[in-house]
Parts: C-alpha cells; structure tokens; sequence
C-alpha cells in the first residue's frame, strides 16, 4: 500500500515522484488501473505481478477503503498528516506479512505532534536494530539544483516555524507572533503601498460575520496579474452587538461603494459560508442597490485549513507579493498582532480568544485561499516594483 493525505498526493510523491517513483524504477513492467475500486499500480517482476494501492489517509474513515486488504509492505508520504485511525488499521492490514516493511516520510512538526510522541519516538525501543530513521534537510535533496535551492529559500521568512521546519528540519512549536517579520515592518513600512499599480485584473471583497463578542469585518483584495501580487486596498471591522441585518447590509453597501469609487469593478465576494441567512440577506439587498450585478457574484469561503492560509500569506510575504494601502489599517493590525496559541500543544493553531482579530484575518484569507496553489506556483517568479 501506497498512502498519502489523499489519493493525489500519494500518486504524486510516490508513483511520479519527478521522474524518481514507482512507475519510473518500473518503467515499461508496470500499468496503472483500477484494484477492488482502488488506485492500483501494477508491477511485473519475473513473471508475478505485484499489487501497489494508492490510498488518502487524512481523514478518520480513510482507512474504509483498504480494510481487509493484507500488505507485506506500507509506504506512506508526509505521515504526519495521515489520520491516526488509518495508521492503526495500516498496522493492522500487515500482520499476516512474512517480511512486514514500513517506510516513512515526512516534514517537521512541532515536536510534541503526536506522530512523535505515539510512533516515531518510541520505534527505537519498540523496534531495536530493524528500526532505521533518518534525518534529511532540503539541501540534501540531489534533485534540487543550488539555484532552484536559493529560489525556494525565497520563498520563506527566515525565523519563522516554517523556515525552521521545511527549510532547517527543525522540529519546533508555534510560537509568538505569526507574522513577526510584518510586525517587525511596521517602522520602516515595507509592505505600505502608495501607488496601485495598473497590473490588478480583479478585486475581491471577504466577508466574515461576527457574533458571541466578535466583529463582522469586510476585506477587499486586490488580485495582481499572473497572480504576481496581492494588495489588501481596503479593510473594515465592525462591531457586531447590532444584531439587525440591515444594519449591516448598510454597512457592507457602503464598503462597496468605497471600493467602487475609488479601485474599480468588484469581481467576486467569499463569505463565511456559516451564514447562509445572512449571506441572502445581503444578496437581496445588493439587488435593490445600483450594485445589483453584485449579488450574482457571491460565493461561499473555500475555508481551507487555517495554518495553509497562514503559509500563504507568509509565502506571499516571503516573495516581495503582498502589499496593504493606508485604507486597510484594520487589516494591518491584525496581521501585525496575531499570535499562535501556545497552550494547544503538538498542533499549530492561532489564538482565537477575543484579544487579536481574527475576523479581519478570516476575511482576507477568503479572498486568496481559494487561488492557493496558483500563488505557490508562481513562487518567486514575477516581483513587484
């Protein structure tokens, strides 16, 4: 069995694996199909025929799907995001093997994550000399020229937990402020734009809905061309005691008309998908407004995990790609003061107790997360001046 987070992922690192994975050391003896409606590769040696599934292991009933197979060997890509249930049963699904095989990989976590502390660190004693772990950085890596090497270091803000975890192999926890180098900015204004360049192809507004002592808070983002870029042009928060909905339909039809007025056409709105009642309550009033063409436009927040629109938006930062203009203070202040919570062990997870805004950061992230991957890829190849 081949498993990763999920299907893709496994295929990827594990049979393509760039031009280094299973369909290529088996070149010309293998076939990709289909195995009990799993994805299987075939693989020919001396006139047998063994069977490779590929599987997703993330989720808690992921292991639904391989159960009652029977593995001689396992091979698992980035394990520390393999749902524990599916480590259990994958341990399970190879007791019959006559010469069991387990190999695993993976990129650093905080080092009380639970793949430390219920496997990994306890394979020497349970395991002795049939135990084998190895510690790897990207530098070892023979695939990566040195000037690929420097592009991806660019990618990163050295210090910070993901420097430190995929650039370092540092096992370390969340700590201190997420975005300490914007922090650190504030004096010499790095990320302050006064000129909007003329490269935005699209404007996007995010919407988070307040309540239980929170804000509803509104973020417009503009989208750079070739996805080279983002500017946060606008930001409000506001506090959402006001329970009437028109109060805020009110309050989010003059953000509109402000960024109207002064950036241009608004392409899409993501809002919390939670709220579905108010959501429609906008939409409807929109549609009495000279902004009726907006309504059409709305859409629900892809809502991706949060610590992948964290690296995002320090990917973005990273790269020279991310920039606010003075109409988005609220937007700077949250990122400048959001901290990691540090009382949640083993896991990365901001703080999320009334005393930062996360509403405003929610609200930004709806409007990049869903142009995740396109933001990645383009790494470090556009830069702003």
């Amino acid at each position: 069995m081949a498993s990763g987070s999920t299907v893709a992922n496994a295929k990827l690192n594990i049979g393509e694996c760039n031009g280094f994975g299973l369909e290529h050391i088996f070149r010309g003896r293998c076939r990709w199909t289909k195995y009990k409606d799993n994805d299987a590769l075939i693989i020919k040696v001396k006139k047998k025929e063994y069977v490779v599934i590929f599987t997703g292991g993330a989720k808690a009933d992921s292991y639904k799907k391989f159960r009652g197979n029977s593995f001689g060997m396992w091979i698992a890509t980035e394990i520390n995001l393999h749902h524990e249930n599916t480590i259990k049963e994958a341990f399970a699904r190879q007791l019959a093997a006559q010469n069991r095989k387990i190999f695993w990989d993976l990129n650093p976590e905080d080092e009380n994550a639970s793949i430390y502390k219920n496997h990994i660190d306890t394979f020497d004693d349970r395991f002795g000399d049939r135990y084998n772990y190895q510690h790897f950085t990207i530098r070892d890596n023979a695939t990566i020229s040195q000037q690929r090497l420097e592009e991806i270091e660019q990618q990163y803000i050295p210090g910070t937990v993901w420097y430190r975890r995929d650039i370092l192999g540092e096992r370390c926890a969340a700590e201190g402020l997420v975005y300490q180098n914007f922090a650190d900015s504030l004096q010499d204004k790095k990320y302050l734009i006064k000129k909007i360049p003329e490269n935005i192809y699209r404007i996007h507004i995010g919407v988070d809905f307040g309540g239980n002592g929170s804000y509803h808070a509104f973020v417009a983002t503009g989208v750079m061309s070739g996805y080279s870029g983002v500017i946060g042009l606008m930001s409000k928060r506001i506090d959402a005691k006001n329970t009437d909905p028109t109060f805020l339909n009110k309050e989010f039809f003059n953000f509109v008309q402000m960024v109207f007025t002064m950036y241009g056409e608004i392409h899409a709105v993501f809002c919390d998908s939670a709220e579905q009642v108010l959501i429609q309550g906008m939409k409807n009033y929109m549609i009495k407004t000279k902004f009726s063409w907006l309504a059409g436009r709305f859409h629900n927040a892809a809502k991706i995990e949060i610590k992948d629109r964290i690296r995002l938006t320090h990917v973005l930062m990273a790269s020279n790609r991310f920039w606010y203009t003075e109409n988005a203070q609220t937007l700077r202040d949250a990122l400048a003061t959001a901290r990691w919570d540090e009382s949640v062990v083993g896991k990365d997870v901001r703080l999320d107790n009334g005393s930062t805004d996360i509403d405003t950061l929610d609200s930004f992230e709806y409007t990049i997360e869903r142009d995740f991957k396109r933001y990645i890829k383009r790494g470090v190849s556009s830069e702003h001046n």
